[in-house]
Protein backbone atom coordinates (compact mmCIF):
# COMPACT_ATOMS: atom_id res chain seq x y z
CA UNK A 1 0.00 0.00 0.00
CA UNK A 2 2.98 2.07 0.80
CA UNK A 3 3.03 2.93 -3.58
CA UNK A 4 -0.54 3.91 -3.02
CA UNK A 5 0.33 6.60 -0.44
CA UNK A 6 3.39 7.58 -2.72
CA UNK A 7 0.67 8.99 -4.66
CA UNK A 8 -1.41 11.28 -1.89
CA UNK A 9 -4.47 8.84 -1.73
CA UNK A 10 -6.15 9.19 2.36
CA UNK A 11 -5.97 6.31 4.62
CA UNK A 12 -9.56 5.68 4.46
CA UNK A 13 -9.39 5.23 0.52
CA UNK A 14 -6.16 3.27 1.12
CA UNK A 15 -7.81 0.77 3.56
CA UNK A 16 -10.41 0.00 1.23
CA UNK A 17 -7.84 -0.66 -1.85
CA UNK A 18 -6.36 -3.39 0.38
CA UNK A 19 -9.36 -5.38 1.62
CA UNK A 20 -9.92 -4.71 -2.49
CA UNK A 21 -6.72 -6.95 -2.90
CA UNK A 22 -4.73 -3.84 -4.56
CA UNK A 23 -0.93 -4.42 -4.54
CA UNK A 24 0.12 -1.66 -6.40
CA UNK A 25 -0.89 1.03 -9.05
CA UNK A 26 -1.36 0.04 -12.96
CA UNK A 27 0.46 2.00 -15.42
CA UNK A 28 -2.36 4.17 -16.13
CA UNK A 29 -3.25 4.41 -12.52
CA UNK A 30 0.25 5.57 -11.20
CA UNK A 31 0.41 8.16 -13.67
CA UNK A 32 -3.31 9.39 -13.94
CA UNK A 33 -3.98 9.95 -9.75
CA UNK A 34 -1.10 12.50 -9.27
CA UNK A 35 -2.60 14.62 -11.95
CA UNK A 36 -5.85 14.46 -10.99
CA UNK A 37 -5.25 14.71 -7.86
CA UNK A 38 -4.16 18.53 -8.23
CA UNK A 39 -7.11 19.31 -10.35
CA UNK A 40 -5.89 19.27 -13.87
CA UNK A 41 -8.21 18.31 -17.01
CA UNK A 42 -7.16 14.80 -18.57
CA UNK A 43 -7.25 12.56 -21.78
CA UNK A 44 -6.61 8.98 -21.08
CA UNK A 45 -5.92 6.53 -23.88
CA UNK A 46 -6.72 3.26 -22.03
CA UNK A 47 -8.27 0.10 -23.04
CA UNK A 48 -10.94 -1.75 -20.47
CA UNK A 49 -9.04 -3.75 -17.89
CA UNK A 50 -6.36 -1.71 -17.50
CA UNK A 51 -7.79 -0.05 -14.20
CA UNK A 52 -9.09 3.01 -15.14
CA UNK A 53 -11.92 2.92 -13.03
CA UNK A 54 -10.04 3.19 -10.43
CA UNK A 55 -7.62 5.53 -12.05
CA UNK A 56 -10.36 8.27 -11.98
CA UNK A 57 -12.28 7.15 -9.26
CA UNK A 58 -9.89 7.55 -6.57
CA UNK A 59 -9.11 11.14 -7.09
CA UNK A 60 -12.84 12.05 -8.04
CA UNK A 61 -14.03 9.92 -4.30
CA UNK A 62 -11.43 11.84 -2.52
CA UNK A 63 -12.74 15.13 -4.07
CA UNK A 64 -16.10 14.62 -3.07
CA UNK A 65 -15.65 13.06 0.18
CA UNK A 66 -14.32 16.70 1.84
CA UNK A 67 -18.17 17.92 1.02
CA UNK A 68 -22.30 16.00 1.60
CA UNK A 69 -23.20 17.83 -1.48
CA UNK A 70 -25.10 15.92 -4.15
CA UNK A 71 -24.37 15.37 -7.95
CA UNK A 72 -20.57 16.15 -7.18
CA UNK A 73 -19.34 14.16 -9.59
CA UNK A 74 -20.80 12.05 -12.78
CA UNK A 75 -19.24 9.80 -14.63
CA UNK A 76 -20.62 9.19 -18.38
CA UNK A 77 -20.75 5.66 -19.85
CA UNK A 78 -21.92 3.98 -22.77
CA UNK A 79 -23.78 0.71 -21.32
CA UNK A 80 -26.28 0.37 -18.75
CA UNK A 81 -23.78 -2.75 -17.89
CA UNK A 82 -20.56 -0.37 -17.28
CA UNK A 83 -22.77 1.81 -15.61
CA UNK A 84 -23.53 -0.63 -12.81
CA UNK A 85 -20.07 -2.44 -12.94
CA UNK A 86 -18.56 0.84 -12.37
CA UNK A 87 -20.72 2.52 -9.52
CA UNK A 88 -20.11 -0.89 -7.62
CA UNK A 89 -16.25 -0.45 -8.13
CA UNK A 90 -16.94 3.42 -6.80
CA UNK A 91 -18.86 1.95 -4.14
CA UNK A 92 -15.70 -0.13 -2.82
CA UNK A 93 -13.46 2.44 -3.18
CA UNK A 94 -15.29 4.85 -1.07
CA UNK A 95 -16.68 1.87 1.04
CA UNK A 96 -14.94 3.69 4.41
CA UNK A 97 -15.50 7.29 3.31
CA UNK A 98 -19.19 9.07 2.93
CA UNK A 99 -19.51 9.07 -0.31
CA UNK A 100 -21.77 7.03 -2.42
CA UNK A 101 -21.72 6.59 -6.25
CA UNK A 102 -25.62 5.89 -7.47
CA UNK A 103 -25.88 4.37 -11.12
CA UNK A 104 -28.73 5.98 -13.52
CA UNK A 105 -29.44 4.51 -16.49
CA UNK A 106 -32.26 3.41 -19.03
CA UNK A 107 -34.59 0.52 -18.50
CA UNK A 108 -34.72 0.92 -15.01
CA UNK A 109 -37.93 2.30 -13.17
CA UNK A 110 -37.05 6.43 -13.31
CA UNK A 111 -39.36 6.52 -10.20
CA UNK A 112 -37.07 3.99 -8.53
CA UNK A 113 -34.32 6.24 -9.57
CA UNK A 114 -35.77 9.84 -8.28
CA UNK A 115 -36.07 8.44 -4.85
CA UNK A 116 -32.75 7.38 -4.85
CA UNK A 117 -31.60 10.50 -6.05
CA UNK A 118 -33.47 12.51 -2.95
CA UNK A 119 -30.80 10.56 -0.65
CA UNK A 120 -28.19 13.03 -2.12
CA UNK A 121 -25.29 10.51 -3.77
CA UNK A 122 -22.28 12.16 -4.03
CA UNK A 123 -22.05 10.79 -7.20
CA UNK A 124 -23.89 10.03 -10.44
CA UNK A 125 -22.84 6.95 -12.69
CA UNK A 126 -25.29 7.47 -15.64
CA UNK A 127 -25.78 6.69 -19.76
CA UNK A 128 -26.35 10.00 -21.18
CA UNK A 129 -29.98 9.62 -22.13
CA UNK A 130 -31.24 9.14 -19.34
CA UNK A 131 -29.23 11.65 -17.17
CA UNK A 132 -30.44 14.57 -19.79
CA UNK A 133 -33.77 12.58 -18.93
CA UNK A 134 -33.20 13.46 -14.97
CA UNK A 135 -32.23 16.81 -15.82
CA UNK A 136 -34.93 17.69 -18.05
CA UNK A 137 -36.92 16.66 -15.19
CA UNK A 138 -34.70 18.79 -12.52
CA UNK A 139 -34.10 15.89 -10.47
CA UNK A 140 -30.28 16.07 -11.17
CA UNK A 141 -29.11 19.28 -11.19
CA UNK A 142 -25.75 19.97 -11.84
CA UNK A 143 -24.52 23.03 -10.09
CA UNK A 144 -22.01 21.63 -7.87
CA UNK A 145 -20.41 19.32 -10.15
CA UNK A 146 -16.67 19.55 -9.34
CA UNK A 147 -15.81 16.41 -12.15
CA UNK A 148 -17.31 15.25 -14.98
CA UNK A 149 -15.76 11.93 -16.18
CA UNK A 150 -16.57 10.27 -20.08
CA UNK A 151 -15.40 6.96 -19.77
CA UNK A 152 -15.01 4.78 -22.90
CA UNK A 153 -15.63 8.23 -25.02
CA UNK A 154 -15.03 6.28 -28.33
CA UNK A 155 -17.87 3.48 -27.52
CA UNK A 156 -20.18 6.97 -26.49
CA UNK A 157 -19.29 8.35 -30.08
CA UNK A 158 -20.08 4.95 -31.85
CA UNK A 159 -23.61 4.71 -29.96
CA UNK A 160 -24.33 8.06 -31.21
CA UNK A 161 -24.54 10.10 -28.30
CA UNK A 162 -21.81 12.53 -28.95
CA UNK A 163 -24.90 15.52 -28.96
CA UNK A 164 -25.89 14.16 -25.96
CA UNK A 165 -22.49 14.53 -24.46
CA UNK A 166 -21.92 17.91 -25.42
CA UNK A 167 -25.75 19.33 -24.06
CA UNK A 168 -24.73 18.18 -20.89
CA UNK A 169 -20.97 19.42 -20.55
CA UNK A 170 -22.24 22.47 -22.05
CA UNK A 171 -24.76 22.61 -18.96
CA UNK A 172 -22.28 22.24 -16.15
CA UNK A 173 -21.45 26.03 -15.47
CA UNK A 174 -19.37 25.40 -11.88
CA UNK A 175 -15.81 25.17 -12.12
CA UNK A 176 -15.21 21.44 -12.27
CA UNK A 177 -12.38 19.03 -13.90
CA UNK A 178 -13.60 17.47 -17.21
CA UNK A 179 -11.76 13.74 -17.49
CA UNK A 180 -11.78 12.05 -20.38
CA UNK A 181 -10.89 8.28 -21.09
CA UNK A 182 -11.28 6.25 -25.09
CA UNK A 183 -9.64 3.67 -26.20
CA UNK A 184 -9.25 5.52 -29.41
CA UNK A 185 -8.64 9.27 -30.20
CA UNK A 186 -11.05 9.75 -33.58
CA UNK A 187 -11.29 13.45 -34.37
CA UNK A 188 -14.53 13.89 -32.97
CA UNK A 189 -13.48 12.78 -29.80
CA UNK A 190 -10.40 15.28 -29.83
CA UNK A 191 -12.73 17.60 -31.03
CA UNK A 192 -14.68 17.22 -27.75
CA UNK A 193 -11.18 17.45 -25.57
CA UNK A 194 -10.15 20.73 -27.38
CA UNK A 195 -13.87 22.51 -26.75
CA UNK A 196 -14.42 21.38 -23.53
CA UNK A 197 -11.14 20.88 -21.52
CA UNK A 198 -8.67 23.43 -20.26
CA UNK A 199 -4.98 22.37 -20.95
CA UNK A 200 -5.79 18.76 -20.32
CA UNK A 201 -2.67 16.55 -19.83
CA UNK A 202 -2.79 13.41 -22.18
CA UNK A 203 -1.51 10.13 -20.66
CA UNK A 204 -1.66 6.97 -23.11
CA UNK A 205 -1.34 3.22 -21.86
CA UNK A 206 -1.38 0.41 -23.77
CA UNK A 207 -2.76 -3.04 -22.56
CA UNK A 208 -0.18 -5.97 -22.89
CA UNK A 209 -0.69 -8.36 -25.22
CA UNK A 210 -2.26 -11.38 -24.20
CA UNK A 211 -0.26 -14.62 -24.10
CA UNK A 212 -1.68 -17.85 -22.07
CA UNK A 213 0.99 -19.93 -23.70
CA UNK A 214 -0.56 -23.38 -21.26
CA UNK A 215 -4.08 -23.30 -21.74
CA UNK A 216 -5.54 -25.08 -25.13
CA UNK A 217 -8.19 -22.80 -26.14
CA UNK A 218 -11.20 -23.95 -28.36
CA UNK A 219 -14.07 -23.09 -29.43
CA UNK A 220 -17.33 -25.16 -30.70
CA UNK A 221 -20.04 -23.56 -33.19
CA UNK A 222 -23.78 -24.16 -32.44
CA UNK A 223 -27.17 -22.99 -31.61
CA UNK A 224 -28.25 -22.21 -28.46
CA UNK A 225 -30.40 -24.77 -27.74
CA UNK A 226 -28.02 -27.48 -28.21
CA UNK A 227 -25.18 -25.62 -25.54
CA UNK A 228 -26.43 -27.75 -22.74
CA UNK A 229 -26.57 -31.02 -24.26
CA UNK A 230 -22.94 -30.50 -25.56
CA UNK A 231 -21.70 -28.91 -22.49
CA UNK A 232 -22.79 -32.48 -20.33
CA UNK A 233 -21.20 -34.39 -23.75
CA UNK A 234 -17.96 -32.48 -23.04
CA UNK A 235 -17.91 -33.20 -19.05
CA UNK A 236 -18.37 -36.68 -19.79
CA UNK A 237 -15.83 -36.95 -22.45
CA UNK A 238 -13.08 -34.69 -20.70
CA UNK A 239 -13.95 -35.51 -16.94
CA UNK A 240 -12.82 -32.61 -15.73
CA UNK A 241 -11.77 -32.56 -12.33
CA UNK A 242 -12.86 -29.09 -11.52
CA UNK A 243 -14.46 -26.79 -13.97
CA UNK A 244 -16.59 -23.80 -14.21
CA UNK A 245 -19.01 -23.07 -16.45
CA UNK A 246 -20.08 -19.23 -16.99
CA UNK A 247 -22.81 -17.52 -18.05
CA UNK A 248 -24.19 -14.59 -19.44
CA UNK A 249 -26.47 -13.89 -16.89
CA UNK A 250 -27.94 -14.51 -13.08
CA UNK A 251 -30.84 -16.56 -14.75
CA UNK A 252 -28.96 -18.74 -16.93
CA UNK A 253 -26.50 -19.53 -14.24
CA UNK A 254 -29.71 -20.42 -12.05
CA UNK A 255 -31.26 -22.63 -14.40
CA UNK A 256 -27.61 -24.69 -15.86
CA UNK A 257 -26.54 -25.45 -12.28
CA UNK A 258 -30.37 -26.74 -11.55
CA UNK A 259 -29.78 -28.77 -15.07
CA UNK A 260 -26.57 -29.83 -14.47
CA UNK A 261 -27.56 -31.45 -10.94
CA UNK A 262 -30.99 -33.17 -12.56
CA UNK A 263 -28.34 -34.64 -15.14
CA UNK A 264 -26.29 -35.85 -12.21
CA UNK A 265 -23.08 -33.85 -11.65
CA UNK A 266 -22.28 -31.62 -8.66
CA UNK A 267 -22.95 -28.33 -9.51
CA UNK A 268 -23.48 -25.04 -7.46
CA UNK A 269 -23.99 -21.60 -9.23
CA UNK A 270 -22.91 -18.10 -8.22
CA UNK A 271 -23.74 -14.59 -8.90
CA UNK A 272 -24.31 -10.97 -7.38
CA UNK A 273 -27.59 -12.27 -5.78
CA UNK A 274 -26.46 -14.80 -3.42
CA UNK A 275 -25.98 -13.94 0.10
CA UNK A 276 -22.14 -13.56 1.51
CA UNK A 277 -23.32 -16.91 3.65
CA UNK A 278 -23.94 -19.02 0.74
CA UNK A 279 -21.26 -17.82 -2.03
CA UNK A 280 -18.75 -18.55 1.12
CA UNK A 281 -20.32 -22.20 0.87
CA UNK A 282 -20.30 -22.63 -2.24
CA UNK A 283 -16.43 -21.75 -2.58
CA UNK A 284 -15.84 -23.37 -0.15
CA UNK A 285 -17.60 -26.80 -1.35
CA UNK A 286 -15.84 -26.15 -5.06
CA UNK A 287 -12.17 -25.76 -3.44
CA UNK A 288 -12.62 -28.91 -1.13
CA UNK A 289 -13.79 -30.62 -4.47
CA UNK A 290 -17.25 -31.78 -2.95
CA UNK A 291 -18.62 -29.81 -5.73
CA UNK A 292 -16.66 -30.94 -8.94
CA UNK A 293 -18.71 -27.65 -11.22
CA UNK A 294 -18.71 -24.11 -10.49
CA UNK A 295 -21.51 -22.18 -12.75
CA UNK A 296 -20.46 -18.58 -12.41
CA UNK A 297 -21.53 -15.09 -13.95
CA UNK A 298 -18.41 -12.38 -14.56
CA UNK A 299 -19.16 -11.04 -11.53
CA UNK A 300 -19.26 -13.29 -9.34
CA UNK A 301 -15.79 -15.04 -10.50
CA UNK A 302 -13.62 -11.62 -10.13
CA UNK A 303 -11.30 -12.22 -7.88
CA UNK A 304 -12.18 -16.01 -7.59
CA UNK A 305 -8.26 -17.96 -7.05
CA UNK A 306 -8.96 -21.37 -6.97
CA UNK A 307 -6.23 -24.00 -8.04
CA UNK A 308 -6.82 -26.84 -9.75
CA UNK A 309 -9.13 -25.92 -12.45
CA UNK A 310 -8.79 -28.07 -15.39
CA UNK A 311 -11.17 -26.78 -17.45
CA UNK A 312 -13.52 -23.13 -18.34
CA UNK A 313 -16.25 -23.85 -20.34
CA UNK A 314 -17.80 -20.19 -22.10
CA UNK A 315 -21.10 -21.47 -22.10
CA UNK A 316 -22.28 -17.81 -23.09
CA UNK A 317 -19.32 -16.02 -25.37
CA UNK A 318 -18.53 -13.12 -23.01
CA UNK A 319 -19.09 -9.55 -23.76
CA UNK A 320 -15.46 -8.22 -24.48
CA UNK A 321 -11.96 -9.63 -25.18
CA UNK A 322 -11.23 -8.69 -21.16
CA UNK A 323 -13.89 -10.78 -19.82
CA UNK A 324 -12.71 -13.51 -21.96
CA UNK A 325 -8.88 -13.49 -20.58
CA UNK A 326 -10.61 -12.85 -16.96
CA UNK A 327 -12.83 -16.13 -17.71
CA UNK A 328 -9.92 -18.58 -18.98
CA UNK A 329 -6.88 -17.18 -16.46
CA UNK A 330 -9.17 -19.24 -14.17
CA UNK A 331 -7.60 -22.10 -15.25
CA UNK A 332 -3.51 -22.77 -16.16
CA UNK A 333 -2.20 -21.49 -13.16
CA UNK A 334 0.73 -22.57 -11.04
CA UNK A 335 2.63 -23.93 -14.19
CA UNK A 336 -0.38 -26.59 -14.70
CA UNK A 337 -1.91 -26.84 -18.10
CA UNK A 338 -5.52 -25.75 -18.86
CA UNK A 339 -8.40 -26.20 -21.36
CA UNK A 340 -11.05 -23.11 -21.87
CA UNK A 341 -14.10 -24.35 -24.90
CA UNK A 342 -16.28 -21.13 -25.63
CA UNK A 343 -19.69 -21.95 -27.45
CA UNK A 344 -20.39 -19.72 -30.00
CA UNK A 345 -23.38 -19.44 -32.11
CA UNK A 346 -23.33 -17.89 -35.92
CA UNK A 347 -24.01 -14.73 -35.41
CA UNK A 348 -21.54 -14.39 -32.63
CA UNK A 349 -18.40 -15.70 -34.86
CA UNK A 350 -17.03 -11.88 -36.01
CA UNK A 351 -17.00 -11.63 -31.84
CA UNK A 352 -15.36 -14.39 -31.45
CA UNK A 353 -13.05 -13.07 -34.20
CA UNK A 354 -12.50 -9.41 -32.24
CA UNK A 355 -11.59 -11.33 -28.91
CA UNK A 356 -8.95 -13.40 -31.32
CA UNK A 357 -7.91 -10.00 -32.44
CA UNK A 358 -7.60 -8.47 -29.09
CA UNK A 359 -5.56 -11.80 -27.45
CA UNK A 360 -2.95 -12.40 -30.19
CA UNK A 361 -4.74 -15.98 -30.11
CA UNK A 362 -6.60 -17.98 -32.80
CA UNK A 363 -8.77 -20.39 -31.34
CA UNK A 364 -9.14 -23.89 -32.40
CA UNK A 365 -12.28 -25.12 -33.78
CA UNK A 366 -13.67 -28.39 -32.91
CA UNK A 367 -16.50 -30.58 -34.03
CA UNK A 368 -19.65 -31.01 -32.14
CA UNK A 369 -19.56 -34.00 -30.15
CA UNK A 370 -22.26 -36.51 -30.36
CA UNK A 371 -23.25 -38.90 -27.73
CA UNK A 372 -21.35 -41.56 -29.76
CA UNK A 373 -18.47 -39.42 -28.51
CA UNK A 374 -19.62 -38.97 -25.21
CA UNK A 375 -20.78 -42.94 -24.84
CA UNK A 376 -17.11 -43.53 -25.67
CA UNK A 377 -15.21 -40.68 -23.84
CA UNK A 378 -16.97 -42.55 -20.29
CA UNK A 379 -15.76 -46.29 -22.06
CA UNK A 380 -11.94 -44.43 -22.35
CA UNK A 381 -12.19 -43.21 -19.24
CA UNK A 382 -12.98 -46.49 -17.34
CA UNK A 383 -10.36 -48.32 -19.27
CA UNK A 384 -7.62 -45.57 -17.76
CA UNK A 385 -8.92 -46.02 -13.94
CA UNK A 386 -8.82 -49.70 -14.59
CA UNK A 387 -5.25 -49.22 -15.67
CA UNK A 388 -4.27 -46.99 -13.32
CA UNK A 389 -5.61 -49.42 -10.62
CA UNK A 390 -3.20 -52.23 -12.04
CA UNK A 391 -0.41 -49.42 -12.27
CA UNK A 392 -0.57 -48.54 -8.57
CA UNK A 393 -1.22 -52.31 -7.35
CA UNK A 394 -2.45 -53.18 -3.94
CA UNK A 395 -5.27 -55.48 -5.02
CA UNK A 396 -3.13 -58.91 -4.36
CA UNK A 397 -5.97 -59.63 -2.04
CA UNK A 398 -8.71 -59.84 -5.11
CA UNK A 399 -6.39 -61.92 -6.76
CA UNK A 400 -8.07 -65.38 -5.41
CA UNK A 401 -11.46 -64.42 -6.13
CA UNK A 402 -10.43 -63.05 -9.72
CA UNK A 403 -9.25 -66.82 -10.63
CA UNK A 404 -12.04 -67.98 -9.36
CA UNK A 405 -14.34 -66.16 -11.66
CA UNK A 406 -11.89 -66.97 -14.96
CA UNK A 407 -12.61 -70.65 -14.13
CA UNK A 408 -16.05 -70.11 -14.51
CA UNK A 409 -16.08 -67.12 -17.21
CA UNK A 410 -13.97 -66.38 -20.26
CA UNK A 411 -11.28 -63.29 -19.56
CA UNK A 412 -12.65 -60.71 -22.05
CA UNK A 413 -16.54 -60.86 -20.89
CA UNK A 414 -15.10 -60.45 -17.04
CA UNK A 415 -12.79 -57.30 -17.88
CA UNK A 416 -16.13 -56.02 -20.40
CA UNK A 417 -18.34 -56.33 -16.95
CA UNK A 418 -15.87 -54.74 -15.14
CA UNK A 419 -15.52 -51.46 -17.63
CA UNK A 420 -19.62 -51.34 -17.67
CA UNK A 421 -19.57 -51.04 -13.78
CA UNK A 422 -16.85 -48.23 -13.89
CA UNK A 423 -18.41 -46.35 -16.79
CA UNK A 424 -20.92 -43.40 -16.38
CA UNK A 425 -23.61 -43.59 -18.95
CA UNK A 426 -24.43 -40.16 -20.54
CA UNK A 427 -28.03 -38.87 -19.27
CA UNK A 428 -30.81 -37.36 -21.43
CA UNK A 429 -32.91 -36.18 -18.60
CA UNK A 430 -35.04 -33.17 -20.13
CA UNK A 431 -33.91 -30.45 -18.99
CA UNK A 432 -35.19 -26.53 -20.54
CA UNK A 433 -32.69 -23.78 -20.63
CA UNK A 434 -34.45 -20.48 -21.40
CA UNK A 435 -32.49 -19.06 -24.60
CA UNK A 436 -30.51 -15.96 -24.42
CA UNK A 437 -30.46 -12.94 -27.42
CA UNK A 438 -26.90 -13.44 -29.08
CA UNK A 439 -24.52 -10.70 -29.40
CA UNK A 440 -23.52 -8.87 -32.50
CA UNK A 441 -20.96 -6.63 -33.70
CA UNK A 442 -22.23 -2.91 -32.36
CA UNK A 443 -20.86 -0.24 -33.72
CA UNK A 444 -17.18 0.27 -34.07
CA UNK A 445 -16.71 -3.49 -33.92
CA UNK A 446 -17.33 -4.23 -30.36
CA UNK A 447 -20.89 -5.93 -28.87
CA UNK A 448 -24.30 -5.83 -27.94
CA UNK A 449 -27.02 -7.35 -27.49
CA UNK A 450 -29.22 -9.12 -30.22
CA UNK A 451 -31.41 -5.92 -31.22
CA UNK A 452 -28.67 -3.42 -30.88
CA UNK A 453 -29.45 -2.08 -27.68
CA UNK A 454 -28.00 -3.02 -24.56
CA UNK A 455 -30.02 -6.21 -22.74
CA UNK A 456 -32.00 -5.79 -25.81
CA UNK A 457 -34.71 -4.44 -28.00
CA UNK A 458 -34.56 -3.14 -31.79
CA UNK A 459 -33.39 0.35 -33.62
CA UNK A 460 -35.39 2.55 -34.84
CA UNK A 461 -34.07 4.13 -37.74
CA UNK A 462 -32.13 7.13 -37.97
CA UNK A 463 -31.32 6.69 -34.46
CA UNK A 464 -28.57 4.41 -33.15
CA UNK A 465 -28.64 2.32 -29.97
CA UNK A 466 -31.99 1.11 -30.19
CA UNK A 467 -33.16 4.16 -28.97
CA UNK A 468 -37.11 5.05 -29.06
CA UNK A 469 -38.89 8.46 -29.33
CA UNK A 470 -41.67 9.39 -27.40
CA UNK A 471 -44.14 12.38 -27.82
CA UNK A 472 -43.86 15.61 -25.75
CA UNK A 473 -46.40 18.33 -25.61
CA UNK A 474 -46.29 20.47 -28.77
CA UNK A 475 -45.38 17.53 -31.21
CA UNK A 476 -41.97 18.02 -30.23
CA UNK A 477 -40.11 14.57 -30.21
CA UNK A 478 -37.80 13.91 -27.38
CA UNK A 479 -35.49 10.01 -27.41
CA UNK A 480 -36.50 8.48 -24.68
CA UNK A 481 -33.63 5.37 -23.65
Amino acid sequence: MDRFKALGIGDKITRALNEMGFEEPTPIQAETIPVLMTGRDLVGQAQTGTGKTAAFGIPLLEMVGQSAAAFQGIVLTPTRELAIQVAEELNKIGQFTAAHALPIYGGQDIGRQIKALKRGPQVIVATPGRLMDHMERRTIRLNDTRMVVLDEADEMLNMGFIEDIEKILATITAEHQTVLFSATMPRQIQNLAQRFQRDPAHISVKSREVTMPLIEQRYVELHDREKFDVLCRLLDIQDPELSIVFGRTKRRVDELAEALKKRGYSAEGIHGDLTQTKRDMVLRQFREGTTDILVATDVAARGLDVSGVSHVYNFDIPQDAESYVHRIGRTGRAGHTGMAMTFVIPRELAHLRSIEYTTRRKLTKMAVPTLSDAIEGQQRLAVEKLMRQVEEGGAEQYRGRAEELLGELDSVSLVAAALKMLTKEPTTTPVKITEEAPLRPRYGGHQRSAGGRPGGGFAPKGRPGGFAPKARAGGEKAWKY
